[in-house]
C-alpha cells in the first residue's frame, strides 16, 4: 500500500478494464466469488475515493480497447495511479476473452506500461472464459469448437482477429518476450505451474501465455499467481479465486421507467438476438445514410418513434440497433466521411439521453463501444452489480450527477448472452 493511500487497507484487487462490458463482467466474477466490488466509469476522481475504500475489488472501465495505443497507455497508467493511491495490493488487466487487438495493440502497449510501472518481470496472459466458450490450448484461442480465426470474430469490423496463435498475436505488441505454458504443466498442479513461470521470467521480463479449457484448470492457475502483483486476461481467471464468501451481490435498487434496448454490436450473437427480439419487440434499425445527412434529426425521429410506442404500450421495451446482418456492416467509408461505427456510438448515445428525457430508466446496451458512449452520455459514474443474467452479464443499478433515482443499466458484451436476452432479461426487475 502506498503511503497516501485513501483507505486504511484497502482493496484487494484493482483492475483496469478497456471496455465497459468487459468491467461488468469482470465485476461479476469477482461478485460470484464473494468479492463486494463497484465499476467506476471512468478514472474516478478524488471526491470518489473514500466511497470505495472499504470494498474488496475496483474496476475502472475505461473506453480504451480501440483508442490510438499512446491514449490507452496514458489512461491505464491514471487508473492504476488511483487504484495504487487507493490501496489495492494486486492488479488485473481485463481485456475480451477474444483477445480483440490489431498488431499495434493495446493490449500488449497496456500490458507493457502497467507491467514497467509495477516493477515486475512476469504477467500471465489468460483470455479463456470456459462458461462462455472461450479456452486456449497449445497457445490458440478457441471460440467454442472453433479456432478464433474461424469464428464470426475473424470480420469484426474493428479487431478482425485472424490468427488464433496468441503467442504469434500478442508478439509484435510488446517490447517483452512471450512464452507459451502447455496444459499438461498447468495439470500437474499449481507447484509445478509457479515453477514453470518462475523459469520462464529467469530469462528476462516476459509474458506466459496459459493454457486453460475448463474452470479447475483456471483455479490451478489463479493459486499459482497469488504471489503475482498482475494478471491479465478476461474475467474467466477472476472465477478461479478460492471464495471468499457467497455472492456479495446486494440489494440492487430497481427504477420503475421505460424500457430500452441499444444494440451497436456487430457481433453474431448480437445479430442472433436482435432476430430473436424483432418478432416481439418494436425495433428500429439506425440508417447510416440518415445519420450522415442529419444526425440529429435521425436521433429525433427515432425518439419520437420510441414515446408513440411507449404511450401505446408502457411497459414494453424498444430496441434500436445497428446491424441486423452483414450486409449492414460498412467496410469502409465514402471518401471523406466519418466510418458508420463513430456515427452509430454518438446516435445510440443520444437515444439513451433522449429516451431518459422521455422517462426511460432501464436500458440493455450490447456492445463494448457502444455501452461506453451511452453510459458517458447518461452522466453515470459508478455501478454496483445486481442479478446475474448469464455468464458475464449482469443488471446493475448506475449513479448519476444530478438523478436521485438513477438508472438499471445490462451492459453486455457483443459476444455474450443466449438468444432471447433482449427479450427475457426484464424478468429480472419484475
Amino acid at each position: 500500500m502506498t503511503h497516501d493511500a485513501v483507505g486504511r487497507n484497502g482493496p484487494r484487487w484493482g483492475a483496469v478494464a478497456d471496455d465497459f462490458t468487459g468491467a461488468t463482467d469482470l465485476a461479476a466474477s469477482w461478485v460470484a466469488r464473494g468479492l463486494r466490488t463497484a465499476v467506476t466509469l471512468g478514472v474516478p476522481t478524488p471526491a470518489e475515493l473514500p466511497a470505495l475504500a472499504d470494498l474488496d475489488a475496483v474496476v475502472v472501465a475505461l473506453k480504451t480497447r480501440t483508442a490510438p495505443p499512446a491514449e490507452a497507455v496514458a489512461r491505464s497508467l491514471a487508473a492504476l495511479g488511483v487504484l495504487r493511491r487507493l490501496g489495492c495490493a494486486r492488479f488485473y488487466d481485463k481485456y475480451c476473452s477474444t483477445f480483440d487487438s490489431t498488431p499495434r495493440g493495446n493490449i500488449g502497449p497496456v500490458a507493457d506500461a502497467l507491467m514497467a510501472e509495477l516493477d515486475t518481470d512476469l504477467a500471465v496472459v489468460v483470455p479463456s472464459f470456459p462458461a462462455n466458450g472461450r479456452t486456449v490450448y497449445r497457445g490458440h484461442l478457441f471460440v467454442g469448437d472453433r479456432l478464433l480465426s474461424e469464428s464470426s470474430m475473424r470480420h469484426h469490423p474493428l479487431t478482425p482477429m485472424t490468427d488464433s496463435d496468441l503467442v504469434r498475436v500478442l508478439t509484435p505488441q510488446t517490447v517483452n518476450r512471450v512464452v507459451p505454458v502447455p496444459l499438461p504443466t498447468v495439470r500437474q498442479g499449481p507447484a509445478a505451474l509457479a515453477g514453470a513461470l518462475r523459469a520462464a521470467a529467469a530469462g528476462g521480463r516476459c509474458y506466459a501465455v496459459v493454457d486453460a479449457v475448463d474452470d479447475d484448470d483456471l483455479a490451478v492457475i489463479a493459486a499459482a499467481t497469488a504471489d503475482h502483483p498482475l494478471v491479465t486476461g478476461g474475467s474467466g481467471l477472476a472465477l478461479g479465486l478460492p471464495a471468499a464468501g457467497p455472492p456479495a451481490t446486494a440489494a440492487m435498487p430497481v427504477v420503475p421507467g421505460r424500457r430500452a434496448v441499444l444494440a451497436g454490436s456487430a457481433s453474431a450473437a448480437t445479430r442472433g438476438q436482435i432476430a430473436a427480439a424483432r418478432g416481439t419487440l418494436a425495433s428500429r434499425r439506425l440508417d447510416v445514410s440518415a445519420l450522415r445527412a442529419d444526425p440529429a434529426g435521425e436521433v429525433a425521429g427515432i425518439a419520437r418513434w420510441a414515446a408513440d410506442r411507449w404511450a401505446a404500450a408502457p411497459d414494453e421495451p424498444v430496441l434500436v440497433y445497428a446491424v441486423g446482418s452483414l450486409d449492414d456492416v460498412e467496410t469502409a467509408p465514402p471518401p471523406g466521411q466519418r466510418p458508420a461505427a463513430e456515427l452509430v456510438e454518438e446516435a445510440l448515445a443520444g437515444c439513451a439521453v433522449a429516451f431518459a428525457a422521455a422517462g426511460a430508466r432501464q436500458f440493455l446496451v450490447a456492445g463494448g463501444e457502444t455501452s461506453g458512449s451511452v453510459v458517458g452520455a447518461l452522466g453515470v459514474r459508478r455501478l454496483e452489480l445486481g442479478p446475474a443474467l448469464a455468464p458475464g452479464v449482469s443488471w446493475a443499478h448506475g449513479t448519476a450527477a444530478g438523478r436521485s433515482d438513477g438508472y438499471n443499466l445490462a451492459l453486455k458484451s457483443g459476444n455474450f448472452g443466449a438468444p432471447d436476452i433482449f427479450t427475457t432479461c426484464w424478468k429480472a426487475l419484475s
